[in-house]
This record gives C-alpha cells, structure tokens and sequence, in this order.
C-alpha cells in the first residue's frame, strides 16, 4: 500500500492541511463530508474537484 496516494497535482496548501490533519490516503478523505473537507484551512474549490475526480477513480465519494 502506498504511503500517500493524494492526487500529485494537490497544491501546497491542499496537501499541508490535509497532511497537518494526518490524511495521507484518499481513503480517509471519503470518510469526510465535502463540507468538513472545506473547513481545512489551504483547501479550496479547486482542491475538493481534485479530491472528487481521484475518490471517483477509485470508485469512492465523500461521506454524506
């Protein structure tokens, strides 16, 4: 298992925040609500579409 398998792309302030909240798998990410994603401080609207396309690639979403 990968250690990080967050999109490559993710800016710098997307990845620290979810870094600084101990999410390094985009596993974890689908146990959020968008609405929980968004109150990191570094993630944006353009980091919750990236995290959206990559949970989709692995057939999952963000929690409800």
């Amino acid at each position: 298992m990968q250690e990080n398998d967050l999109p490559t792309g993710l800016a710098k302030p997307a990845q620290r925040a979810l870094a600084n909240a101990g999410i390094t798998q985009l596993e974890q990410v689908s146990k959020l609500s968008e609405s929980e994603l968004k109150q990191l401080h570094g993630i944006g609207p353009n980091a919750v579409e990236q995290l959206r396309k990559a949970l989709e690639v692995q057939g999952l979403k963000f929690a409800n």
